[in-house]
């Protein structure tokens, strides 16, 4: 039997994790006006705040999927939920704009530390023909926990404004201990206790800064999927930051209202992802996917302007979260094929190439709005199709596979 099917428990435990991760992006979005009039802070400190999550997980992903190589992923993962739990806490606790401030770059880098190594374990325990299931459910807890968990914060925080930061802490210690308990090392040699395999990382992994890694990413044959990495989350933040301001400026929406639509269009993705991401993938390959994937994503984003009643705004948007959900595993599928031994260092630049998007996206929606509430669609779209050629007329129909 598959080894993928062998650690379904494993399996879903990597799920959880990345999933309550990815939550504590987005549970801030619901609570941000109360606590701009609670603590006082102006609009552009909340854009601000949104982005430094993504601006601190952008700075240590690469260092972070090289330590994953270099030190085993459990220990990484275990440590970034750590870092996630106190993260919520202190937002939860914050009485003033620095400590939220100081509560979103922590839950920064604990995205930066579990999601590259996670996305290389997942690699690790899967054969070449497993592998984009094996992402697929990796990246539907990615994308479950990125697009429902302003739902999930605006229905818990009937109960209080600060019970969904304690509650996604309790989670965060509890997953750090599970993780701890039962997953098992995913890389040979850190498994069987020798910490020396950072000497057999250097020489395939390349030793850059930051900038440096991003600088010279345009040489990497996986360049393409890194360019389309960052218009995905840059579509998917910026049509995400301004969904409530622009439902309830054009048809005063209620909190609930937008809640439903996001609950249920993120539930309909990742069930997709589920059940039947692998057998489209292997029926169609991961080129024709991400292809079609960015077509319907930038065509959807700009039929949100045209439409005005709640069900097809309700269906529009599905389709967008369902392009991007599949979208994700296809682009990590991948990458991943030509990875080889360095799973932790591509999967690190994936991460940045995220958070690039994840930072500009929220920013530029928020400009755009203040000229024009259609504009960010505008732009998104319009991007989003542009990839949509450039994937469509570079490369084969699959990347081409590293020799074993």
């Amino acid at each position: 039997m598959a080894l993928l099917f062998k650690n379904r428990g494993v399996m879903l435990l990597l799920m959880f994790n990345l999933f309550l991760v990815f939550a504590g992006i987005g549970l801030v979005i619901p609570v941000i006006p109360k606590y701009i009039t609670m603590l006082d802070v102006n609009g552009s400190i909340a854009g601000l705040l949104v982005a430094s999550f993504s601006f601190t997980q952008l700075v240590f992903s690469p260092l972070a999927g090289r330590l994953s190589d270099s030190f085993g992923r459990k220990r990484i993962i275990v440590a970034g939920m750590l870092v996630f739990a106190c993260a919520e806490v202190i937002f939860g606790l914050a009485d003033s704009a620095v400590l939220l401030f100081v509560s979103r770059m922590l839950g920064g880098i604990s995205g930066a530390l579990i999601m590259p190594a996670i996305m290389a374990y997942a690699a690790d325990v899967t054969t070449e023909e497993e592998r984009a299931k094996g992402m697929g459910f990796i990246n539907a807890s990615i994308s479950t926990g990125y697009i429902i968990a302003p739902g999930i914060g605006g229905y818990i925080a009937e109960f209080g404004i600060r019970v969904p930061f304690f509650a996604a802490g309790a989670a965060g210690l509890v997953a750090a201990i599970l993780t701890t308990v039962i997953l098992p090392e995913s890389l040979p040699s850190i498994a069987k206790g020798d910490n020396n395999n950072e000497k057999a990382v250097s020489h395939s992994a390349p030793k850059r800064s930051l900038l440096q890694q991003l600088r010279f990413s345009y040489r990497e044959p996986y360049f393409i999927s890194l360019i389309i990495v960052f218009v995905m989350s840059f579509g998917l933040a910026n049509y995400e930051a301004v969904f409530g301001l622009f439902v309830d400026h054009k048809f005063s929406f209620t909190p609930k209202d937008i809640a439903f639509i996001f609950t249920f269009a993120s539930i309909g993705g990742a069930l997709i992802q589920l059940t039947i991401f692998g057998w489209l993938m292997n029926r169609l390959g991961e080129k024709m996917i991400i292809t079609l994937c960015l077509l319907a994503a930038g065509v959807f984003v700009l039929l949100t302007l045209l439409v005005h009643q709640y069900w097809l705004i309700f269906a529009v948007t599905f389709v967008i979260f369902l392009a991007i959900d599949l979208l994700r595993p296809a682009i990590s599928t991948q990458m991943s094929m030509v990875a080889q031994e360095q799973q932790g260092y591509v999967a690190g630049l994936n991460s940045s190439f995220t958070s690039l998007g994840n930072i500009i996206g929220p920013i530029a929606a928020g400009m755009l709005f203040d000229v024009n509430l259609n504009f960010p669609y505008v732009v998104a779209g319009i991007i989003l199709i542009l990839c949509f050629g450039l994937n469509m007329f570079t490369g084969g129909k699959r990347v081409q596979r590293a020799s074993a």
